[in-house]
């Protein structure tokens, strides 16, 4: 079957690799639509210290069932859509034992530390499956982005009382500001690149900010009537918006970490103290937290397709993320269609 890999820093190509056969309890799945991730590109650009090259990339993924090897449950039938979980729980480290299994220890997510979905079949257990045939298998390959910031939503413990602020309108942070928004939030976002605020006020936030441009304390203040955001989730990963989650953080206010800082970061650690703040890290997304975006996705497909930038055929995926890295301001999703791999 054909794959796509990422076999050097800043080159991908089709490879031919051996077809897969479900064993008890597993899943082959014909993978329809996979949706490129922040960390494919990270792993294409070489910055992603998680991955070891060549590495088949892609875990947002959406497909159909082909066929189901012993021991699968009636909830599964050949023809039916089904969206992936990517990660893995190992069932025994700390974090599993407390239930908090998208936290797991050792876990391995497709298409990072395991090789991912851009190939024309893939074999998964039953539980990592999602069996669903109310959204399009397009959308489908949308719900694992979006539950990763519904899942700092939830970390955050955002209700209909909070304003909710969160740094950067890419994905994870879309993924946010409607979980912010199905929760009744006020919902405030900044965003750098300016090609994409008519895409983040098309969701009807309550204000959007481009801190190049304009000062985002006094635009949150004045937002705000001065009293800060109750929530603060950082989505980009820079040291800089590290720092500025805890400075735009009102006393007794929440910050939620999402993004990744790619070096360390300095604090004045202070105002953790006097503004006694409770901070959260927030890692994948939870069983619960796919539920919430397909629940969401179903009835709001508008949306859904409003953060498909770009739909790429097969026959071109081994120049999509080179796409994305010369127009990485203007993009919300890349899409892979697998239709004509073979």
């Amino acid at each position: 079957m054909q794959s796509l890999v990422i076999d050097d820093i800043g080159h991908t190509a089709f490879r031919d690799t051996d077809a897969v056969t479900p064993g008890p309890g597993e899943v082959l799945l014909d993978v329809a639509f996979v949706g490129l991730c922040g960390s494919d590109l990270n792993t294409f650009l070489g910055l992603n210290p998680l991955v070891e090259l060549p590495r088949i990339p892609g875990h947002e993924i959406g497909g159909t069932v082909a066929a189901f090897g012993p021991d699968v449950g009636p909830e599964f039938a050949v023809g039916q859509g089904a969206i992936v979980i990517p990660y893995t729980t190992c069932g025994t480290c700390l974090s599993c034992r407390k239930g908090r299994v998208n936290a797991c220890q050792f876990n391995k997510t497709l298409g990072v530390q395991q090789d991912g979905g851009l190939r024309t079949q893939i074999v998964l257990k039953t539980d990592r499956l999602i069996p669903n045939d109310s959204l399009s298998l397009k959308h489908m390959a949308l719900v694992e982005p979006l539950s990763v910031g519904f899942h700092a939503v939830s970390r955050g413990s955002v209700s209909a009382a909070d304003t909710v602020l969160v740094l950067g309108g890419g994905m994870i942070g879309v993924g946010a500001i409607l979980g912010a928004k199905a929760r009744g939030a006020k919902v405030i976002v900044s965003e750098v690149a300016d090609s994409k605020i008519d895409t983040l006020r098309a969701l009807e936030v309550d204000g959007v900010v481009n801190p190049m441009t304009d000062s985002l304390s006094e635009a949150v203040s004045a937002l705000t009537q001065g009293a800060g955001p109750d929530v603060v989730i950082e989505a980009v990963g820079l040291g800089e918006t590290f720092r500025a989650a805890v400075d735009l953080a009102p006393f007794s206010g929440r910050v939620v970490y999402v993004g990744y800082a790619k070096s360390e970061v300095s604090y004045d650690t202070k105002f953790f103290n006097l503004k006694e703040l409770d901070i959260f890290g927030s890692r994948n997304a939870t069983l619960s937290d796919f539920k919430e975006v397909i629940a969401y996705l179903e009835t709001h497909p508008s949306i859904a397709d409003r953060l498909i930038t770009r739909v790429i055929p097969w026959a071109e995926a081994d120049q999509a993320l080179a796409h994305w890295v010369s127009h990485r301001d203007a993009v919300f999703k890349i899409m892979i269609d697998m239709k004509d791999a073979q």
